[in-house]
């Protein structure tokens, strides 16, 4: 997304993804955030029952394109909102809240490092 540039820890199966940032008091140096990989494009629901910190949500189409966001807020017990998508996803990232602001369209890229 531009020139902005991060490090991430990646769920990329079911029980990461079902973790998430749970229970994340906060994001250690160097870690921006977690990005879920999904394997084919969804609809995935987001809860921050158990969160500790407010998190913003970023919801990316296949291209790579951003297609939707959220402001979500730590839930302590049920009932707890959900966060979906507009459309299916490949990708979704979150970052701690008001740290980053990102629009319609952006491109994500990916790259790993060992």
């Amino acid at each position: 997304m531009g020139d902005d540039h991060l490090r991430v820890w990646v769920a990329d199966d079911p029980d990461e993804r079902g973790q998430g940032l749970r229970q994340v008091e906060r994001l250690p140096e160097g870690i921006d955030g977690m990005l879920f990989v999904f394997p084919e494009p969804s609809t995935p629901s987001f809860v921050m029952l158990g969160a500790l910190i407010p998190l913003d949500l970023w919801f990316f189409d296949k291209d790579g394109r951003m297609v939707g966001s959220a402001a979500m807020e730590p839930c302590a017990e049920e009932p707890c909102p959900r966060y979906s998508p507009p459309v299916e996803v490949l990708w979704a990232l979150e970052t701690p809240s008001a740290v980053r602001d990102y629009e319609r369209g952006d491109v994500l890229t990916t790259s790993a490092s060992g």
